[in-house]
């Protein structure tokens, strides 16, 4: 397709650029201008004029400057031939066409256009009339106000085989089957591909309807259902929500990438207006280089859990062969078991906004992920994380990147195990998974080297995690000990990580509130078990009755903060006892013999103090 110089003159000519800019932002009169605070930048003072006949706009404190089709490139997001077809329609000029073929190809999508909005209109009727009760009553449970399905025009699909196919009849069989609203199987009669489901329109970056995903109400699989790929509709170049998040992007500077169209159209009613979301699948190669389009590094929000975190990996994963300079992927992980939607009702917007506030890069993500992957305890697992990362580091085609990211995994690496023991007071602390950070996150560096638990301390950290889930309220109280734990036993590393990260977001938590949260992640089952029964029995352990007295809940309490203190500070016992009895053996004197003797004497109270607390009788 040609457009010629004198053709997009003549189109600019037709197009009254302070009306087209009028629909999106207030215009005021001034002169033979008009002007108005800038839509590319926040001003109070308008410095952002309009000269109609001269065909451009301004910005006097941006800097912003273009024409009616820059315009809906930069503010409407939308591409140049898309831009260019949108201002034609209104001008009522044709766009040239190159060729029959294209013209024929051209006629048949804007008859499916046709197609898909009549879909729509038909789904809002079903919505708002009897048969959409329970769609309508399903959105007012989950919140969504009516001022947001009107913006984002839900629907609701009769659980019927032949309700649309009947009413839009009209356009043909073959052009209903071809949008995907018919299935069509062998020689049976089509019918009617979406049926018992709330329907949520799938529209391109200028607006239009080109696909439906459903929502089934009720039983059933799959619980989400989508379009299949169309002449309008390729799912893995789709982003839902683009025609909205591309122009509120360029007022917040970002994008927010959800794991679905109801994740982004919570955030949407709750302000965050810049969100998408991929379509059933893992975000592919072509909807970053579609975002990057917009922002240099947009965030990606998944939930805490494992799927979450999964989810997440392969995204940073398809990432790494398309990077370039200045173009990456931010990660934030909402609280295990917690959607958007979950986290902003219980907790605000402002609690959502924090986490945007400070994200996880993306080198950050795939080191935390893989020294997540197993305990590092062996020789042999910890060269596993360097190949691991290694191979990350190949699959990045950009040479100077790919180089930058080396020499970053390999820093990191010599800083775990070979930093000097005068150094290793300055590495970072190593947190759980979700949003609280990897290993190397932007934590103060003034922390104690981790503590590795792992032979008979291993039973006891076993009891202290289930008197954790017993007494949540005790975990924020231990978060700094509890923090250099890592233990030989991954699922009880998983779960402690959890607990912390639980604890981190709830202000005020019980064991009931607790387990519904660890419900939703893979550590639920080790949790209840460790409640069931335990090897060591504690104090803290116990099952207690709602009306304990407060003496033995502030004692079951109390052991438990000694329990977690032998746990950290008996591998530094140990290492000092032995350095001591080595002093002895080497040059016994007066001063070393009693420093042997003194340690041997607080670990002797140690040992003595754990078997006070597994006394039954001791405990009413």
């Amino acid at each position: 397709m040609t457009l010629t110089p004198q053709w997009l003159d003549e189109l600019r000519s037709r197009t009254t650029l302070s009306t087209l800019i009028g629909r999106t932002v207030k215009v005021q009169k001034a002169g033979r201008e008009f002007k108005a605070c800038c839509p590319f930048h926040n001003e109070k003072t308008p410095s952002f004029t309009i000269n109609d006949e001269k065909g451009f706009y301004h910005c006097f404190g941006c800097g912003a400057h273009g024409d009616a089709i820059r315009w809906m490139t930069e503010q409407r997001g939308l591409g140049f031939m898309d831009a260019v077809k949108d201002l034609a329609a209104e001008a009522q000029m044709e766009v040239p066409a190159p060729d029959p073929r294209a013209a024929q190809r051209q006629e048949q999508r804007a008859t499916l256009h046709d197609v898909m909005a009549a879909a729509q209109d038909w789904f809002v009727t079903q919505f708002n009339g009897i048969e959409g009760t329970q769609a309508r009553e399903y959105l007012k449970n989950r919140g969504i106000s009516e001022e947001t399905i009107r913006e984002f025009g839900f629907g609701f699909a009769p659980n019927s085989r032949g309700m649309l196919k009947e009413a839009l009849s009209s356009h043909g069989m073959d052009l209903l089957i071809e949008g995907g609203l018919l299935i069509k199987v062998d020689d049976k009669d089509p019918y009617d591909r979406f049926r018992g489901r709330l329907m949520i329109p799938i529209r391109d970056p200028r607006g239009r309807v080109i696909a439906f995903g459903g929502r089934i109400l009720g039983d059933g699989e799959p619980k989400y259902l989508n379009s299949p790929d169309t002449p309008l509709f390729d799912k893995g170049r789709t982003l839902y929500n683009l025609d909205k998040a591309s122009p509120a992007s360029r007022q917040t500077g970002r994008i927010l990438v959800v794991e679905g169209y109801m994740d982004a159209i919570a955030l949407a009613q709750a302000g965050f207006e810049d969100v998408v979301a991929p379509l059933g699948t893992a975000l592919t190669e072509h909807q970053i280089e579609r975002i990057w389009k917009m922002v240099e590094a947009p965030i990606l929000c998944f939930d805490g859990d494992s799927a979450g975190q999964k989810a997440a990996m392969r995204g940073a994963l398809r990432a790494l062969p398309i990077l370039k300079p200045a173009h990456s992927l931010n990660f934030i992980s909402l609280p295990a078991g917690q959607d958007p939607d979950d986290l902003i009702r219980s907790e605000g917007p402002q609690a959502f906004a924090a986490l945007v506030a400070k994200p996880q890069m993306l080198g950050d993500k795939i080191w935390q992920v893989e020294y997540d992957a197993e305990p590092l305890i062996t020789p042999e697992a910890k060269a596993g994380l360097k190949k691991r990362v290694a191979d990350h580091v190949r699959d990045i085609a950009d040479p100077d990147i790919a180089q930058h990211y080396r020499q970053d995994f390999q820093e990191r690496y010599q800083q775990v195990f070979f930093a000097k023991k005068d150094d290793r007071s300055q590495q970072f602390r190593r947190f759980g998974k979700g949003h609280y950070g990897g290993l190397f996150s932007n934590r103060p560096k003034d922390e104690t080297k981790s503590v590795l638990v792992e032979g008979h301390d291993l039973r006891i950290a076993r009891a202290i995690v289930g008197g954790l889930v017993r007494h949540p309220s005790q975990i924020s109280k231990h978060f700094e000990e509890l923090s250099t734990i890592k233990m030989a036993d991954s699922q009880l590393q998983t779960l402690l990580s959890e607990l912390i990260g639980v604890a981190l977001s709830k202000e005020t938590l019980d064991m009931q509130g607790l387990l519904t949260i660890l419900e939703q992640t893979d550590c639920y089952n080790v949790a209840k078990g460790l409640l069931r029964a335990d090897a060591l029995n504690f104090t803290f352990n116990r099952k207690l009755p709602e009306d304990t007295p407060s003496e033995t809940l502030e004692r079951a309490h109390r052991d438990l903060a000694e329990a977690i203190k032998v746990v950290t500070a008996r591998p530094g016992l140990e290492a000092a006892l032995a350095e001591a009895t080595r002093q002895v053996q080497d040059d016994l004197t007066d001063e070393s013999f009693a420093e042997q003797q003194r340690l041997l004497k607080a670990k002797q109270e140690f040992n003595d103090r754990l078997v006070e607390m597994t006394q039954v009788d001791d405990f009413a």
